[in-house]
């Protein structure tokens, strides 16, 4: 099974580049969402015991946890610590089932793919960009978002053409949906043509 790590800097549509692979039947996997469902589940009493009070309602409160972040940026790695370890055991078994059920590519999303430093053990890395300006208005247009936050989350980001070099596929996600769904059904019958992953 081929395994495909897809990653971009904020904003340049890596949820669109799932559902296209979605489309043609590719089981896919969030980071993202992993990370939203352990702040309402096991991450919760780890996550509370490094920034007391960021419970309510037995779950994390994302707002306040980025609160407390945004004051200091060092607490980015103790977070990480916990939660990055709790992700990749959650990737390793998504993709373990997806082979154990015959597919032929499994997507796996992580936002900070090349800054982690972690091998996923990926044959391919699919990478999403846009043009600059358009990353901007789309930073932008997410509520509560502030120049300031947005400073902070591309601070911690890899520059685009950084890891655009690093990337085996590339998708300007600023093109029609259309032609990007077709892009990702070319990618899928090749990868279908070469046969399995050995």
């Amino acid at each position: 099974m081929w395994r495909i790590g897809v990653t971009g800097s904020i904003a340049t549509g890596k949820s669109t580049l799932l559902a296209a692979f979605e489309k043609v039947g590719v089981p896919t996997f969030s980071a993202d969402a992993a990370v939203a469902a352990l702040y309402e589940g096991e991450a919760v009493g780890p996550v509370e015991a490094l920034f007391p009070g960021v419970k309510k309602d037995q779950k994390i409160d994302r707002q306040e946890l980025a609160r407390r972040l945004a004051l200091d940026p060092q607490n980015f790695k103790k977070l990480e610590a916990v939660v990055h370890p709790l992700v990749r055991q959650k990737i390793a078994q998504f993709m373990d089932s997806a082979e154990a059920a015959g597919h032929i590519a499994a997507v796996v999303e992580v936002p900070l793919l090349f800054e982690s430093g972690y091998d996923y053990g990926f044959d391919a890395i699919a990478v999403t960009f846009v043009d600059p300006k358009i990353q901007n208005e789309r930073i932008m247009a997410r509520p509560g978002m502030t120049v300031e936050k947005r400073d902070t989350l591309l601070a911690r980001q890899m520059p685009q053409d950084e890891k655009k070099k690093r990337a085996t596929y590339l998708f300007d996600t600023a093109l029609p949906r259309d032609q990007i769904d077709a892009k990702v059904a070319a990618l899928i019958a090749d990868l279908k043509a070469k046969g399995p992953k050995t």
